[in-house]
C-alpha cells in the first residue's frame, strides 16, 4: 500500500532532477542572459525607421551607445539597456521613441483560462517581452505553481515565501491587525490579530512589499515568481479563511499592488494557473483587463465557455457575500474590468478547421475576440521547447524569414494588446484627473 509519504518522496526525487534540468537550460554559468539585438531588428521592429537613418544618428553623436561589432565586422548589436538609452535620447522628425504612457499607476492584465495547454504562459511571456522591447517597464506575477514563466525568465531557485503565497500571508497579518484595531478594545475582536496567527505566517508578514520582487534576465522586466511548493497555497488559504472569517482573501494582490509607486512599472502581467481558486480569483480581482487564450478546437471552446461562466459566478458570489467586509477593507464590489479579450492561440492560418473555429468564436463572442491570433509556426514551437520567446530567439539560428513571420505574428497581437491597454489607461487617467479637480 502507498500513502502521502510516497507522493512526497516522488516529488523530492523529481525536484532534484528538475533543478538540474533547469540549470542546464541556461548558459554554463547557470544564469540566463538576454541576447543582444541588431540594428536591423531595432530599426525595423522597434523604432520604425530606416537602418541607414539610425546608423547616421549614431555616427553623428559618439556619446550615444554604439553597440558591439561581432565577428562578421558589419552588423552592430545592442543590449536592451543600450536600446532604452537610445529611446530616451533620440528623436526622429521631432518624434520621441518612448512609448505612450498616461499618468497613473501601471495597468494590470490577467492571462487566464482553466483549460491547460491553451498557451497562457506563452501569451503572458510574449506580451511581457514585446512590452519591454517597446520601452515599457514590466512586472510579471506568476500565479501558476508549474512556474514555467518564472523559469523562462531565468529564475530556477525560488523560496515559497517569495511567491503569491507570501503576499497572501503578509496581507492576512496586515488585515488581521487592521480589523482588530477597529475595535475600541482589541480584546473584543472575535478574530485573531497578527500575533495570534501561525508563526510561519507572522514571519512572512514582516516582509517589505519590495522583498517579493525579483529581477529577471530582462533589465526592464521584474517578476514575483512561483515554484512547485507554492501549489499548497490553495490549501493554506482555505485554512487562513477558516481562521479569520473577516479576511477579504480575494483582495490580497490588489492591496499589495496599491503599495507600489505609480512610476515603478508601466504594465503588470499575471500568468494564472489552470484553475479557478484563491490565486486566480486574486488575479482577476486585481486585474484591469482579462485576456483569455483559447486553442482553435471544440474542447478549448467548450472549456473557455465554462471558464467564463464559473469565473463570473465566483465574482458574483464575492460581490454578494463580502459587500460589507469589502467596504471596510477599502475594496470596491462588484469587481469591474475595463475589458475582456479572447485570443486564439496555436492558430494555423490555412487550416480550414482553425478558420472555422475562429469564425465560430467571433459569431459567439463578437468584438471581444482579438483580431490577431497567435499563429503556430516552427519558431513558436521552438520557443516552447527551449523556454525562449520568439523575441529571445536569435534569427541567425534559423532562416530569417521563418523568424520574421513568427515575430510579425506576435507583434500584431502585441499591437492590439497595446491599444487595449492604452484605452483602459486613458479612462483611468481621466478618472484620476477628475478626482484631483474635485
Amino acid at each position: 500500500m502507498r500513502d502521502h509519504s510516497d507522493l512526497q518522496q516522488l516529488n523530492e526525487t523529481s525536484l532534484v532532477q528538475q533543478s538540474a534540468v533547469r540549470r542546464a537550460t541556461f548558459s554554463p554559468s547557470e544564469v540566463k542572459a538576454l541576447r543582444p539585438f541588431s540594428i536591423w531588428e531595432i530599426s525595423q521592429f522597434m523604432f520604425g525607421i530606416p537602418a541607414d537613418t539610425l546608423r547616421k544618428k549614431l555616427a553623428e553623436d559618439p556619446s550615444l551607445p554604439q553597440g558591439e561589432v561581432e565577428d562578421d565586422g558589419r552588423q552592430r548589436w545592442f543590449s536592451l539597456d543600450e536600446i532604452n538609452t537610445l529611446r530616451r535620447r533620440l528623436r526622429f522628425r521631432g518624434k520621441q521613441l518612448l512609448p505612450q504612457r498616461p499618468k497613473g499607476r501601471a495597468m494590470r492584465v490577467a492571462v487566464s483560462n482553466f483549460k491547460g495547454g491553451v498557451g497562457k504562459t506563452v501569451v503572458a511571456q510574449h506580451l511581457a517581452h514585446a512590452s519591454a522591447l517597446d520601452g515599457y517597464r514590466v512586472l510579471c506575477i506568476d500565479f501558476d505553481p508549474q512556474a514555467t514563466l518564472t523559469h523562462s525568465m531565468g529564475l530556477h531557485e525560488v523560496n515559497d515565501w517569495q511567491t503569491v503565497w507570501g503576499i497572501m500571508c503578509r496581507d492576512l497579518c496586515r488585515e488581521a491587525d487592521r480589523i482588530a484595531d477597529n475595535y475600541d478594545d482589541p480584546a473584543d475582536c472575535p478574530y485573531p490579530n497578527a500575533s495570534q496567527l501561525p508563526q510561519d505566517v507572522q514571519s512572512i508578514g514582516a516582509q517589505r512589499f519590495q522583498d517579493f520582487i525579483q529581477p529577471t534576465c530582462w533589465p526592464s522586466i521584474d517578476i514575483i515568481p512561483s515554484c512547485a511548493n507554492a501549489a499548497f497555497v490553495e490549501f493554506a488559504s482555505a485554512q487562513y479563511r477558516a481562521l479569520h472569517k473577516a479576511w477579504t482573501f480575494f483582495g490580497c494582490v490588489s492591496r499589495y499592488l496599491e503599495e507600489l509607486p505609480d512610476d515603478q512599472y508601466d504594465i503588470i502581467i499575471f500568468d494564472c494557473p489552470p484553475a479557478i481558486g484563491y490565486q486566480s480569483l486574486n488575479a482577476a480581482f486585481a486585474a484591469d483587463i482579462l485576456y483569455v487564450p483559447s486553442g482553435p478546437g471544440y474542447w478549448e471552446y467548450d472549456s473557455t465557455t465554462s471558464f467564463l461562466g464559473q469565473l463570473g459566478d465566483a465574482l458574483a458570489d464575492i460581490a454578494d457575500g463580502f459587500a460589507g467586509l469589502a467596504t471596510d477593507a477599502g475594496l470596491t464590489l462588484p469587481k469591474e474590468l475595463h475589458d475582456i479579450r479572447l485570443v486564439m492561440t496555436r492558430y494555423e492560418a490555412h487550416n480550414p478547421l482553425h478558420e472555422a473555429m475562429m469564425q465560430a468564436f467571433r459569431n459567439v463572442f463578437g468584438d471581444d475576440v482579438c483580431e490577431n491570433p497567435i499563429e503556430m509556426t516552427r519558431a513558436v514551437e521552438q520557443s516552447g521547447r527551449f523556454q525562449m520567446s520568439i523575441y529571445e530567439q536569435d534569427y541567425r539560428h534559423m532562416t530569417r524569414e521563418t523568424w520574421k513571420r513568427a515575430r510579425q505574428s506576435f507583434d500584431r497581437a502585441y499591437e492590439e494588446f497595446k491599444q487595449t491597454v492604452l484605452a483602459a489607461w486613458e479612462v483611468e487617467a481621466s478618472k484620476s484627473a477628475q478626482k484631483d479637480v474635485a
